[in-house]
């Protein structure tokens, strides 16, 4: 395990700007609809580690399954950057962060879990 390191993130267009931070040792791809058709790698944090900078304006939200997840994305571009939830273990607030929208990072460095969210 890493130290926590603190990232910048946005959507495509730039709109939607956040700071978080969180230990990138390993990433999370699920397999769900939402996130395999997207593509997305996700890591968590608890919400206090999240900043939201600039785009609560421009953010649009999905719910769907069981809709416990806010799925952020920018009016705008369209690329979901975040999302806002509970974790299940004792609903403190956390968000789901897709790696693939923070600044500098090499995603062939990291280690990638699966998560078969398909079957939930």
């Amino acid at each position: 395990m890493s130290d926590p390191k603190t990232f910048a993130g946005s959507c495509h267009c730039g709109k939607v700007r956040y700071e978080v931070t969180l230990d990138l040792d390993k990433v999370t791809a699920c397999n769900c609809s939402m996130c395999g058709k997207k593509g997305t790698l996700l890591t968590f944090a608890p919400a206090e580690a999240f900043r939201l900078l600039s785009g609560e304006e421009a953010l649009t939200s999905y719910r769907f399954n069981k809709r416990v997840i806010n799925h952020n994305f920018c009016s705008t571009c369209g690329v979901t950057s975040f999302a806002r939830g509970k974790r299940p273990s004792d609903g403190a607030p956390l968000v789901a962060v897709n790696v693939r929208c923070l600044e500098g990072v090499d995603i062939a460095t990291l280690e990638i879990r699966h998560f078969d969210g398909k079957s939930l």
